[in-house]
Formats: structure tokens, C-alpha cells, sequence
């Protein structure tokens, strides 16, 4: 790392930082507006993705509550079992579930988990996209694209695409949900440069989070769009969940100069999934579709992500490069009376 590099992580850091601490103060001040009813959906699918541990497992455990069937994607389907069998010991007796090996640096994977999905699944009401990294050393994966970038963004992209034909099938009358879990640190982003889109010549992993993050909420507000233009019973929001203790703080400046903020005033992992589980269900947040939560509550967007040619940008970047991985898409199944 040349000296360069090493200011502009350093500034990241800070900005971190000062953002971390504000999102905490944030999220005290709303804790009361933190939470949800946790309706009966008996008979309605959800697939979740990173369900294996920190916030993913109390997702599940929320949904089995509401007695839906549950299916994990997780690289480690042994982990998935046994956080399952967790969330059972705590006497969580209604829901079922399903769990498939999913590993989101790959295209191939993905598509092989929604290949599975699907086949055993004619529709979905719920997908959460909530498996993530977050500040790991540079890494170009199988597809070429940057880990930050593959992971949390286009992974996540490839498997809505797939699974939205199904998510659009049966009755008109129950709507289903898309939901990206994001972070405040989306407007921290650098703008995408699709010139450079794994940020070879200036790789700052703060950076990349904050890109990947940035492309993830664009994509909530541009697929929205797309969905109101067709009339179409899904509504896509992205959520961020607050700051939560989990190992993605691990080695990060806030947690190793004051591990006692974390650990004294972060939300832990059962608060962080309640507002994804309430964009997930509540009746309250139907219609909020194209929207931002934070804490249960509508908040506005960064300007940085309203930027309707960026997001077309992006999403016909994103459509080429998941182009090959589309042909074998199942039609989506006929509409139920």
C-alpha cells in the first residue's frame, strides 16, 4: 500500500467512524419504532439468503414464528441445520424449512440454488437478501468482479432475477416482497465507475463496501420502478437494519478503539432483523415499495442513489453481466384465480 492508499483508507475509516457513531445515536433515539407483529402466514414461502448466522438466524427464527416455510441459502448447509436446530431448542415448533448450499461468489452457485429453489417451489412471497461482507482484502472472484461487488451485490441481483418469475406467480391478490438489506454506509460511495468496477487502481475495502452497498440500493429503487410499469404484486425495498454486533465488525476501527460502543449501545442481532422482517411483513410498510427503512421508518435517500441514468447504467451493466447465466430461466408459472 503506497502512502496515497493509506490516507484515503485512513479518511474512510474516519468517515466510518463518525457515520458508525451517528447511526448509533440514530438508532437509540428510535429504538420505541423498532418492531413487529409477527403475523400468522401459514402456507407462504421465503427465502432468505446468509440464514446460517447473526441477523440471517433471527430472520428465520421470526418467520418460522409466523409458521412460513423457510428456505436458507448459506455456504455451509451443516451451519444452516444446526442453527435451525438452535432456533427449535428455544421452542420454535411451528414454520419449516429447506436449506441449500449457496455461496454468492459465484454466478454458478447461484444459479444452481435457484435452480433448486424453483423446482421445488411454484411460487414465493418473500425473498430477503441479506448475506453480506464487509471490508475483507481484495479478492477478484470466478466471475471477475470484486468480492464487495459479486456478494452483496450482483449475487444478490442474478438470484432476484431467477427467482422473480415465481415471486410474480399465483394469486394477485397476495403481494410479495423483495427485500435488500443494506447499510447507511451507501452514501459514503465513491460513484460507480463502470470503467473500473472492481476498483483495481485504488482499492480501498471501505470504498468497496460503500459501492457495493450504493448498487444495491439503486437497484431497489430502479427495480421498483419496473415493477410499478407492470403492474406487478412485488414491491422491492432495502433496509438497514442499524448497527448491529456481529463478526463483520471484526477488526474494524470502531470496534478495536471503542469495543465498549459496540458492545454497550449497538443493537443486537434479534433488533437488527426486526425491521427486516417488518418491511418482509407488516401490513404497515405494504406500499412501500421503492423505499428506504431504517428502525420500522421511512427514510429519505441519498441523492447519490436517485440518479435515475446511473441506475439504468447500472442495471444494463448488471443484466450483461449476468446475461449467460438467464437462458434456462423457468416462465413463470399461471396465475391463480
Amino acid at each position: 500500500m503506497n502512502l496515497l492508499q493509506f490516507f484515503y483508507k485512513l479518511k474512510y475509516q474516519i468517515m466510518y467512524y463518525i457515520l458508525g457513531s451517528k447511526a448509533l445515536i440514530d438508532d437509540w433515539l428510535h429504538r420505541r419504532s423498532n418492531r413487529v407483529d409477527l403475523y400468522q402466514k401459514s402456507g407462504e414461502v421465503a427465502v432468505i439468503t446468509g440464514g446460517a448466522r447473526g441477523i440471517g438466524v433471527e430472520i428465520v427464527k421470526k418467520l418460522l414464528l409466523c409458521d412460513m416455510h423457510v428456505i436458507i441459502g448459506c455456504r455451509n448447509p451443516e451451519k444452516g441445520e444446526q442453527a435451525v436446530q438452535k432456533i427449535r431448542s428455544f421452542g420454535v415448533l411451528t414454520g419449516t424449512t429447506s436449506i441449500y448450499p449457496l455461496n454468492l461468489k459465484s454466478l454458478t452457485s447461484v444459479k444452481q440454488f435457484a435452480e433448486s429453489v424453483l423446482e421445488n417451489h411454484a411460487q414465493i412471497h418473500i425473498l430477503i437478501n441479506n448475506a453480506g461482507i464487509m471490508f475483507v482484502p481484495f479478492e477478484e472472484t470466478e466471475s471477475g468482479f470484486e468480492s464487495h461487488f459479486m456478494v452483496n451485490y450482483l449475487g444478490h441481483f442474478l438470484l432476484t432475477q431467477l427467482l422473480l418469475p415465481n415471486l410474480e406467480s399465483g394469486s394477485p391478490r397476495i403481494n410479495r416482497r423483495i427485500v435488500n438489506v443494506t447499510s447507511c454506509a451507501y452514501n459514503l460511495s465513491p460513484p460507480l465507475d463502470f470503467s473500473d468496477i472492481n476498483m483495481k487502481e485504488q482499492y480501498i475495502p471501505h470504498a468497496a463496501y460503500a459501492r457495493s452497498k450504493l448498487a444495491q440500493v439503486m437497484s431497489t429503487i430502479s427495480l421498483e420502478a419496473k415493477m410499478r410499469e407492470r403492474n406487478s404484486p412485488v414491491q422491492v425495498m432495502a433496509v438497514h437494519p442499524g448497527i448491529v454486533d456481529t463478526d463483520l465488525f471484526d477488526g474494524t476501527l470502531l470496534k478495536v478503539a471503542t469495543p465498549w460502543i459496540l458492545s454497550k449501545l449497538s443493537k443486537t442481532p434479534e433488533q437488527g432483523a426486526t425491521g427486516i422482517v417488518y418491511a418482509a411483513i407488516a401490513s404497515s410498510s405494504e406500499g412501500g415499495g421503492g423505499k428506504y427503512y431504517s428502525n420500522c421508518t421511512i427514510q429519505p435517500f441519498d441523492p447519490i442513489a436517485c440518479d435515475v441514468q446511473a441506475q439504468d447504467k447500472l442495471y444494463q451493466f448488471s443484466m450483461d453481466s449476468i446475461k449467460s447465466f438467464l437462458p434456462q430461466l423457468r416462465k413463470p408459472s399461471t396465475r391463480q384465480a
